[in-house]
């Protein structure tokens, strides 16, 4: 995918950090009615341009992996004293525990019901006893709505970038979405260029989150924190056993 590659230096001009800061506070809040004790180190699965993470440093210690080292380098621009690491959600293996572990909208490109297992697995493996899981994909099977939307910014740098987004309706009985994105981007002196990419992402009942999350060895919890944008994703957040 363009966006976390040749594009990764125009990341932060599609979706800036600031706009994660509503988002960030609602994770902390979480955690802190969770009462799970200690909570200082968090590592996030897919953790992108390290948007999150540049409002989450201030409470906790982040170990921040992705697969692609590409937006790896855009985040240690914005939190060089964060640890960061190259791997694969599904298959990643630090061999220590953590008290949070966060996987936000990237957890939504598994997309076969064993990728999310996998992605499942990892969380619950890097998960100390009594620790978090907080999973905060953007749509389930209930949730999903097909349509377009746009936006992007300016940067400080004379940058530009807009970008279209066009989520296509599921395939009779499917559980992939594809979304087509077309960016247009332009630099001081150099004519507008235009880039075409395409996303995939499973859509899977809440049903099956939440077979899987319990497959997993994790416990589901609801936990009373309003959620400032409830209309933007889904929730859910597990305990490991002690």
């Amino acid at each position: 995918m363009k966006l976390y590659a040749k594009l990764a230096p125009w990341f932060h001009l599609v979706t800036p950090p600031e706009s994660y800061g509503d988002e960030a506070a609602y994770i902390v809040r979480l955690v802190e009615a969770a009462r799970i004790g200690p909570a200082q180190r968090l590592l996030e699965l897919g953790s992108g341009g390290g948007n999150m993470a540049s409002h989450l440093k201030r409470r906790f210690s982040c170990t921040l992996t992705d697969l692609s080292q590409d937006m790896l380098e855009v985040s240690r621009a914005l939190n060089p004293a964060c640890e960061h690491i190259q791997g694969d959600m599904r298959s990643l293996r630090l061999g220590r525990l953590f008290d949070v572990v966060l996987a936000q909208d990237a957890i939504g490109y598994m997309l076969t019901e064993d990728d999310l297992r996998a992605a499942l697995a990892t969380a619950a493996a890097h998960v100390r006893p009594g620790g978090m899981v907080v999973l905060i994909p953007d749509t389930i099977a209930e949730t999903f709505a097909a349509g377009t939307r746009h936006g992007g910014h300016d940067g400080t740098d004379g940058r530009r970038l807009r970008y279209l987004e066009w989520t296509h309706d599921l395939p009779p009985g499917g559980s992939v979405c594809d979304v087509d994105y077309v960016f247009l981007m332009r630099e001081p002196g150099r004519p507008t260029a235009v880039e075409r990419d395409r996303h995939s992402f499973g859509v899977f009942a809440r049903a099956r989150w939440e077979a899987l999350i319990k497959e997993a060895g994790l416990r589901l919890v609801k936990i009373d924190v309003v959620d400032p944008c409830a209309d933007q994703h889904v929730v859910f957040v597990a305990l490991r056993e002690t």
